[in-house]
This record gives C-alpha cells, structure tokens and sequence, in this order.
C-alpha cells in the first residue's frame, strides 16, 4: 500500500525519550515495527513533522522519505547494528572505486580524476590503503585496511549507520559512502562518481527509459542519505 486516508491534523515535536519525537494529534508517531519515531536531534525530528504536515487527503509513502530512513534506524539497524555494519563494511572488499577501466583511455582518465583523490583521503583519513586493478577480476584488499574501514563503521551510531548503508548501496562503493556522510563530498559529487562509467556510456549512446529512472532513484537516495545526516548532526 502506497497510499492511506489522513485520520490527523496536525503533527508536531516534543522531548521524548532523551530525544524528540513527532506527535500526530498530541499521539507518538511510531515506526512500522510500533516503536516510538524518536531521534536524538531536534532538527530532524522536525523535518519528519514537516513530512507529515505536507501531507494532503491522503497520505503518500513515497513523500515520506526521512520517516522512512529513521524508522529503518530504529527497527532493523538498532537491534541488528553489528550484523549490518557488517555488511556495509563488505562493500570495502570489492570498492566501485578500485576497479578502472583499461579501454577506453578517456574513461580511465575520468576514473582515476575523480577516484582516485577518494581512496587517498581514505587512506589519509582511516589509515587504509587499497590497491587499485584494471579490469573486473576481484583482487585482495590489505587485510589491515579492511579492518580499519570495519572500525569506522561499527563506530557509527544506530541511526547514522542506517544512513550510511542506504548510500553505501546506491552507490556500490564504501569510499564514496564515507567520503559523502563525512563531508569529503556532497550528494551531487558522491551521486557523478558512483556514476561516472554510466554517464560515459550515455554519452556515447543515449540514455533508455529504464536507465534513467534507476539512476534517478539512486540519485535520491545518495541526497537522502546526505540530508540525513545534516539533519541528525544539527
């Protein structure tokens, strides 16, 4: 279901919890799992308001998208944290950025223009350095990197990792997804990198139908992500 009747008329925050939550008609808002929506900032617990009242007659799931993210925090990240950091961590296994292309030599430029200063800032940042390869065969990551990057995400909060995550997907590299929450890169640059090898591709054949709505998807869930966080750390 897509779509409900509106039953409230107005939605609003109040301390709950140690943080704040949203009430519709003085009620807590809760998540699909019955828990109460509280998150320990202010400002997105506001912002999920501002959803809530922009609703019209009926209320849309799809205009929901901070709802959406903060109830995934609460009721699949918070009492799974572990397993998904996990996850998320994976991805530095087999990075988007670590593969480039040998032909042709325009999209290797490209990818090592834009990738490259990203897995130094890694290496900078997490003391983890990871080797580069052409072509698509897997190759072994230090093992020492690994750790580290596994570190740095198990240290992020319930509610940042769920944020974390949904970039780390969109964009199918664990660099970009770090570099993009912790302010190396905003949404649009995370969003031209993680698809710097289909941009190139459109630009010598076109773009279909189907393509372009994915990449509008993943578009928006890289700037959800990244508002996300602006929200949470306000």
């Amino acid at each position: 279901m897509t779509r409900m009747k509106r039953s409230y008329k107005a939605a609003d925050v109040a301390p709950a919890g140690g943080g704040y939550g949203v009430t519709l008609d003085g009620k807590p808002l809760r998540t699909p799992a019955k828990a109460p929506l509280t998150v320990p900032s202010r400002a997105l617990a506001e912002a999920v308001a501002a959803e809530w009242r922009a609703q019209g007659e009926e209320i849309e799931l799809a205009a929901l998208p901070l709802t959406r993210l903060a109830s995934t925090g609460i009721d699949l990240v918070t009492p799974r944290r572990a397993e998904v950091a996990a996850e998320v961590a994976r991805y530095a296994g087999t990075d988007l950025v670590c593969y480039r292309a040998g032909h042709p030599p325009q999209l290797a430029r490209r990818q090592h223009a834009a990738w490259q200063p990203l897995i130094d800032w890694a290496t900078l940042r997490y003391d983890a350095a990871l080797e580069v390869t052409v072509g698509v065969v897997p190759i072994a990551q230090p093992v020492a990197s690994l750790r580290a990057l596994a570190a740095a995400v198990a240290a992020y909060p319930p509610l940042e990792l769920a944020a974390l995550h949904l970039a780390t997907a969109a964009s199918g590299s664990l660099v970009l997804a770090l570099a993009l929450l912790e302010g190396r890169l905003d949404a649009e640059e995370a969003f031209a990198a993680a698809q710097l090898d289909e941009s190139f591709e459109i630009e010598l054949w076109g773009e279909d139908a189907e393509l372009a709505q994915r990449r509008v998807l993943l578009q928006d869930d890289i700037a959800l992500a990244r508002r996300f966080i602006d929200l949470l750390r306000t």
